[in-house]
């Protein structure tokens, strides 16, 4: 059974003014959406890229010819999905550029299956190049993506809309969309992650622009980003704190990368059952396990974790057994800033949340947020907000009276 459109947005919104983030998991198996759910997550999406995730392949799959997209999330969307998922949102992954389907008569189809809504995936909005541009020559465009929104949308059905660049942001917001999820590419990170994404920094910058084009048009859709560098809870924090984003919708993140590493990890660990801890190194060093390491994402996690205290990125270097010059290179072409420009911004931006409480004093916000000295403190932030952090807090008080 469906769940209308009015009492998805009336959730979403009353999330949004209690300060909440939204969570969107893209499934491709009835375990993965049961879990995810009993987990928080607001709605789910059922996409091609998904089965092919939990066939052991890249999300890659649901842009090529390997099945009927439309017939293959019909068929598992309604066989595990909807049966096991009814409280929750279920969202349709809607191939809107297949020749074969007359685009109204398939949306009704999905509104009477029991899906509460439809998403633009897989989407031409992936494919460039030489591709991308025959794709257009024949008539196979972007545009029918906005089509398919605006149908549903006249139906009353909910709809995310996945955009890559600003003039489509606010085509979709004309199009009725009621999310616009700022689409960063597919997804880094595990095994069969995209090798080649967006630097944090630069995926900040995409989504930001995008949102305020949506925002131009109107102001009440739902922002949510997606994929590309975004790929850990950190990772979204900053993506919230740079953005201006409500919500996170991730597939690999949720349903590929965790499995990589649990299932790794138990059957690494059944494995070693009775060996010696030397044993396991050796065995370790041997599988060559150390080339997998994501310094990276270690030194954000520690960030995140640590940002109140003193952190140095010589010691982290030293812990994670490589050079301070060789992580520095790897977290800047990852990230797209040095190391003393994102602490220096995650610290601020872990200000600017205190500040939201009234009763704390801006001399304990900046110890409580990792500046030694007040003086640094308001330097900093001035350099990075444009005004001293007593006129943001006042400004900020006076917005939210």
């Amino acid at each position: 059974m469906s769940i209308a459109r009015e009492k998805i947005m009336d959730k979403l919104h009353a999330q949004m003014k209690a300060g909440t983030h939204i969570i969107g998991v893209a499934a491709g198996a009835g375990i993965t959406a049961k879990y995810a759910v009993k987990g928080g997550a607001d709605f789910i999406l059922a996409l091609n890229s998904g089965r092919f995730r939990q066939m052991g392949l890249s999300s890659f799959g649901g842009l090529l010819p390997f099945s009927n997209s439309n017939a293959l999330v019909m068929e598992f969307g309604a066989r595990e999905i909807l049966p096991i998922v009814r409280d929750v949102p279920v969202i349709f992954g809607l191939c809107a550029t297949d020749p074969t389907i007359q685009l109204e008569a398939y949306i009704d189809s999905i509104q009477k299956h029991g899906f509460s809504g439809i998403n633009n995936y897989p989407s031409v909005g992936l494919m460039g190049g030489q591709f991308g541009e025959a794709l257009q020559e024949q008539g196979i465009s972007y545009d029918q993506e906005i089509e398919a929104i605006a149908i549903a949308s006249r139906k009353g059905m909910f709809t995310i809309a996945f955009v890559f660049d600003e003039v489509q942001a606010m085509r979709m917001a004309s199009a009725g969309a009621d999310v616009i999820c700022a689409h960063l590419g597919f997804t880094k990170g595990g095994i069969m992650g995209a090798k080649k994404v967006l630097s944090l920094k630069a995926a900040a910058q995409l989504a930001s622009d995008i949102f305020h084009a949506s925002d131009r048009v109107n102001p009440d859709a739902v922002k949510m980003i997606y994929g590309g560098p975004v790929v850990s809870p950190s990772d979204v924090s900053y993506m919230y704190s740079n953005t201006g984003a409500h919500g996170y919708l991730g597939g690999s993140s949720f349903e590929r990368i965790p499995s990589e590493e649990a299932i790794t990890q138990t059957a690494l660990l059944f494995k070693e059952a009775g060996m010696t801890e030397q044993d396991k190194l050796v065995n370790r060093m041997l599988e060559g396990i150390s080339k997998h390491y994501d310094y990276v994402q270690f030194v954000k996690e520690y960030v995140a974790a640590n940002y109140m205290e003193s952190v140095s990125f010589s010691e982290l270097a030293m812990v994670a057994h490589l050079s301070r010059t060789h992580l520095s290179y790897l977290f800047k072409k990852e990230v797209g800033c040095t190391f003393p420009e994102y602490l220096a911004k995650f610290r601020i931006n872990k200000a600017k949340e205190m500040m939201k409480q009234k009763h704390i004093k801006l001399s304990e916000i900046s110890t409580l947020s990792g500046f030694n000295d007040y003086a640094h403190f308001s330097k900093t932030f001035k350099a990075l907000t444009g005004m001293s952090p007593r006129q943001y807090k006042t400004q900020h008080s006076y917005k939210n009276t």
